[in-house]
């Protein structure tokens, strides 16, 4: 008997397939025949932090009352309150029409007020949060330690407002990934306590003791940049991955695992069984899939859950702990492989 049951977040889920943020996640109807194909559990469509600021300005802006301050902050507060109705109505019919965790989503660049917002998502049942930072630190004036800073901040916002799981999804340009996927995931709880900065209506800054995330989403794939010579303008690349495009997270959780104190989850670039199955043995604790179910539909849940499980019979594997992470760094007898001696072993076949 194959068990293909996990534990992310603190969740249960029924097998490691999520279905990642994304259109297919926005609507009840979608989400519906999303849990209908036997995912594990279900990302739902980013909130965005700028969607919910422009809210407000546009109330503010449309308003006779807007130079009165206490009018003006009426409406600031207002708009806060609609921006993100329609989503938290989605968050709970979403919990009502599936039976599996549905982890809401939040896009932000900030760890401004917006954090307040993740209260109300917990509120209205979500199961945890994914916080997506999708940040270009494009000023040369702004360094790297700053940048991670950022990441970290952000982290410890929510952290102060909710008690939900929280998973990061981040991008893999860092001039030191691993010092820094250390800092967000690894729990220090004798650290001294910090100041987050703005924490709800009526209350002041409070000190709160650090604690990591319970798990990273590596990676983000962000928007692909292109340009049309013939039109001479800006223009999307292609929105969808490819398996070429996993072998950045799948070198980066073969180091990672069984070194952060979290779960891993891979995205990017998962489109076929073989591609779950190499996620799970370099140590990631779920796949997620996005371009995949743009390609193939709904259905495609269902034949990589196939493929895994023959996979596990033909391997004698009745669970996934049976091989999750049997190929990562940590786990290895040559952790070599995993570095500088793979890169010469690469240059040295093609030439």
């Amino acid at each position: 008997m194959i068990d293909l049951t996990t534990t992310y977040m603190g969740l249960d889920l029924k097998n490691p397939l999520i279905v990642a943020s994304c259109g297919l996640t926005k609507s009840l109807q979608s989400i519906e025949k999303a849990a209908e194909a036997g995912p594990g559990a279900i990302v739902l469509k980013s909130l965005f932090e700028e969607q919910i600021l422009a809210e407000t300005e546009e109330l503010v802006e449309e308003s006779d009352h807007a130079a009165h301050s206490e009018a003006l902050d009426y409406l600031q507060g207002y708009g806060h309150a609609l921006g993100p109705r329609e989503y938290l109505a989605l968050v709970r019919d979403a919990k009502r029409a599936v039976d599996m965790p549905v982890i809401a989503s939040v896009n932000c660049i900030s760890s401004e007020r917006w954090v307040e917002y993740a209260r109300e998502l917990e509120k209205a049942g979500a199961d945890g949060l994914e916080v997506n930072i999708g940040f270009l630190p494009n000023d040369a004036k702004i360094p790297g330690t700053e940048v991670e800073e950022r990441y970290v901040k952000i982290l410890a916002a929510v952290r102060a407002h909710v008690d939900l799981p929280v998973a990061l999804k981040v991008g893999p340009y860092f001039s030191s990934f691993a010092h820094l996927a250390d800092r967000l995931a690894n729990v220090r709880m004798a650290a001294p306590p910090f100041t987050v900065g703005w924490s709800g209506p009526g209350e002041t800054e409070k000190k709160v003791t650090w604690q990591g995330a319970d798990a990273l989403v590596l990676f983000n794939r962000f928007y692909r940049f292109d340009i049309d010579i013939d039109n001479l303008q800006l223009a999307g690349g292609n929105p969808y991955s490819t398996s070429e495009e996993m072998h950045v997270s799948l070198r980066w959780i073969s180091l990672l695992a069984g070194r952060v104190d979290c779960d891993l989850a891979a995205t990017t670039g998962v489109h076929t069984p073989q591609d779950a199955i190499k996620q799970l043995l370099a140590g990631a604790t779920t796949v997620q899939l996005c371009s995949a179910l743009y390609r193939h539909g709904f259905a495609r849940i269902g034949e990589i859950l196939d493929g895994m499980q023959s996979w596990m019979e033909d391997h004698g594997y009745t669970r996934l702990d049976d091989f999750r992470g049997r190929l990562s760094q940590a786990r290895s007898d040559d952790p070599d492989a995993f570095e500088r001696v793979q890169y010469i072993k690469a240059l040295v076949g093609i030439e």
